[in-house]
């Protein structure tokens, strides 16, 4: 059994709900390709991509998520650098883990972002093919539209990352055609 089947075999024991494993999956994908990109570990920032929200349907209240993961993923013997990574990723506790990393910093800027993308292709007939930064960006400009992705966390997210926004969204949008996500 391979580290990725241990991780899906994690994300299946804690997550029922298919839309939360899509989101996953697709961050998964945008960490992997920014990975491939810095000529970084893959396997390695993959599973940080994957395993960032799988505590969220048990624990979903601030701050106990991503904390009562930590815990779970640490007693499982993951890695310190993912578990750092996972918790750098929630704003609210950025005192106590600050993104520091590129693998923190990916993480965060792929994750609200994925989200709104995969949101943006699910109306579309051709769903990903086609879809460009600046529909995207029209998009993000109805508030009401996937109300519970966060427009700033995206932007923070590729100002963090020193990347320029649309070019972030092209790129998190092929990463995702790539892996087949929708």
């Amino acid at each position: 059994m391979s580290q990725r089947d241990d991780d899906l075999a994690l994300v299946d024991e804690f997550v029922s709900n298919a839309s939360l494993k899509r989101h996953m999956l697709a961050v998964e994908a945008a960490v992997r390709a920014y990975a491939r990109k810095f000529g970084e570990d893959v396997e390695l920032w993959g599973r940080v991509g994957l395993l960032h929200d799988f505590d969220y349907e048990r624990f979903p209240d601030a701050p106990a998520h991503p904390l009562e993961g930590s815990q779970i993923l640490r007693a499982r013997g993951y890695p310190e650098e993912v578990i750092y990574a996972i918790l750098s990723h929630a704003d609210y506790l950025s005192d106590q883990y600050p993104r520091r990393s590129a693998l923190d910093k990916t993480l965060y800027a792929c994750d609200e972002l994925c989200g709104f993308i995969v949101a943006c292709a699910i109306l579309r007939p051709q769903r990903l093919e086609g879809l460009t930064a600046a529909s995207v960006r029209k998009k993000m400009k109805s508030v009401n539209f996937a109300a519970a992705v966060s427009r700033e966390d995206i932007v923070r997210g590729a100002e963090e990352l020193g990347v320029d926004l649309d070019e972030h969204i092209n790129f998190c949008i092929a990463a995702l055609i790539e892996s087949q996500i929708l």
